[in-house]
């Protein structure tokens, strides 16, 4: 097995990507993103190529998100890389999503921050039995982003609004009823997937479902109805006002949770998601890339990888602290346009 980062493989007609650091849970760094981007246009301009599919090394995760240490210290030092990252991360994003030909994800394990950025915008979206997906970054001062403002408010039952706001992960079964993957095949199947896909020059619709199974039953579908009726606000303050009126086990349970988030993250995400579910994707990334850029020069993501990465203690100091505190106009400010906004090729 090859030491890189990420590599890269034809196999027939199937190009082949494999994110390899798996002791890392595959965390997505600056260099695995400028490697894929360009092999990705190698790709779409090789006619021998007919199909893309990307998977991960280890049974643990396919990407657990960005390196998010490393943008704590490019940020603490200044280093324009750490925006630069995003930058690259989200022109990268906004690629797949536009993505000529068939792009298959195979997803068995964590899926977090980037490397839901990798899979959920391509054309076929494969879970195994492991899939545990989630968009954590509000307990870090970040918000859902790689797309998150655009395909987050378009899940049904307030899911996206749900899941932006608690982290909480959802499994196999979960993402087909709500669309964030497409299939369902059991990693044993895997191998015997990418070798049809490799021999086939025809849509691979057909090949995958062939192996697809029923994923079971899905948990999120018994909340869907509470969900809807408690996320559709359009302020985090009445969120949490309906989360105090329904006062039951499950309200109370994910109020304790959203309390521990960062309560800038908080508003901020939930404006990215209300914005993003009327705008463009492009547009999405763009706003994404402003907030970003916002965070970077913000308290909190600081404070919030200090004492869930660094330190681990667990217990961030957010500034402001307190919902009631985060004003409007602040909020508003992580929407502001850049003098270098992003641009896409």
């Amino acid at each position: 097995m090859t030491d890189e980062e990420v590599f890269f493989e034809v196999k027939g007609t199937l190009g082949l990507i494999t994110l390899n650091r798996p002791k890392a849970l595959n965390a997505l760094t600056l260099s695995m993103v400028r490697e894929i981007h360009p092999q990705l246009k190698k790709w779409e301009n090789d006619s021998s190529v007919k199909n893309i599919l990307i998977k991960a090394e280890g049974e643990k995760a396919f990407c657990a998100g960005g390196d998010i240490r490393a943008l704590h210290d490019w940020g603490k030092n200044n280093d324009e890389e750490a925006v630069g990252f995003y930058r690259e991360e989200y022109i990268l994003n906004q690629y797949i999503k536009r993505y000529p030909k068939p792009y298959i994800s195979l997803v068995n394990g964590i899926v977090m921050g980037g490397g839901v950025g990798l899979s959920v915008h391509g054309s076929h979206r494969i879970a195994g039995e492991n899939y545990s997906f989630a968009m954590p970054e509000t307990g870090i001062g970040l918000f859902p982003d790689v797309g998150g403002s655009f395909f987050l408010p378009r899940l049904s039952f307030e899911a996206g609004t749900y899941l932006a706001l608690t982290g909480n992960r959802i499994k196999a079964a979960d993402a087909i009823f709500l669309g964030t993957a497409t299939n369902f095949i059991k990693s044993e199947n895997f191998s015997n997937l990418i070798n049809d896909l490799s021999k086939e020059e025809n849509d691979p619709k057909n090949i995958i479902e062939k192996y697809s199974v029923e994923p079971g039953e899905s948990e999120f579908r018994e909340i869907s109805q509470f969900c809807n009726k408690i996320f559709s606000a359009d302020t985090v303050e009445k969120i949490i006002e309906n989360l105090i009126e329904e006062n039951s086990d499950l309200s109370k349970k994910i109020l304790s949770i959203i309390e521990q988030k960062s309560p800038t993250s908080l508003k901020v995400a939930l404006k990215s998601l209300r914005l993003g579910k009327n705008i463009s994707f492009e547009e999405c990334m763009q706003m994404e890339f402003r907030m970003v850029n916002k965070v970077m020069n913000d308290h909190d993501f600081y404070e919030g990888v200090r004492a869930l990465i660094i330190d681990k203690d667990n217990n961030p100091s957010w500034k402001p602290s307190n919902i009631s505190e985060v004003e409007e106009n602040f909020v508003d400010k992580f929407f502001s346009s850049l003098d270098d906004d992003l641009k896409f090729n």
